[in-house]
């Protein structure tokens, strides 16, 4: 691991980066990573990352000069993306990830991979309208009767609810059969599931609660 810490850290990429976003994030995460590019938004909103990870070939040679250069790790490898090469060298309780979302629709389906692909690196994404992160082997969230919830299933993985409109007991869910999409909270929830497969996706509005669940949970895959 390059950045190691004991509070939440907020990663920044590519992507459209909102001035709100990067203030929901950092009233949780303080402590600012970027991905490739992700340095450059970072910069212009008075943010210099305490480390910038990626092959580098978005980085914008002004914005390298802005920061001290042993803060710079490129990783050349081409098999994995920038934000997998971040993420696999942040130790933290948790990471919030923006400027993942809402842009190129390939990016972020190679975001939700690496979620999958990293079960250990508890991650959260911010997006335009959602908050999407991978569920740990039990959760509960604190929300509202009519709370929009969706499951989507990386992989095959079984669970069991509670506080689900549509209960998910006894289901086998998987990416070209059965999901979970367009579920609602009957009140706060409950879940337990089997693999680190399935991807949670509530309304950004719950990005506070979301966080609070999932530092709140001890077991991880």
């Amino acid at each position: 691991m390059i950045v190691h810490a004991s509070e939440p850290v907020t990663l920044i990429g590519g992507g459209a980066v909102g001035c709100d976003d990067l203030a929901a994030a950092r009233a949780l995460a303080p402590r600012v990573v970027a991905a490739d590019s992700g340095a450059e938004a970072a910069l212009a909103q008075g943010v210099t990352p305490e480390a910038v990870f990626g092959d580098l070939d978005s980085l914008a040679p002004a914005a390298r000069a802005r920061i001290p250069a042993a803060q710079v790790h490129e990783i050349p490898e081409q098999d994995t993306t920038d934000f997998d090469k971040a993420l696999r060298h942040i130790e933290a309780p948790l990471v919030i990830g923006v400027g993942f979302c809402g842009a190129r629709f390939d990016h972020q389906l190679a975001a939700c991979n690496a979620l999958v692909r990293r079960p250990g690196r508890r991650c959260l994404l911010l997006g335009p309208r959602d908050v999407t992160f991978l569920a740990p082997p039990s959760l509960s969230l604190t929300l509202e009767p009519g709370c929009p919830v969706s499951l989507f299933p990386m992989g095959a993985v079984e669970g069991r609810s509670e506080g689900l409109h549509w209960p998910i007991d006894g289901l086998t869910f998987t990416p070209d059969g059965q999901i979970g999409t367009s579920n609602r909270a009957t009140g706060p929830v409950d879940l337990t599931l089997t693999a680190p497969k399935m991807l949670m996706m509530l309304p950004r509005a719950h990005l506070r609660t979301a966080t609070a669940a999932l530092l709140a949970t001890p077991a991880r895959w």
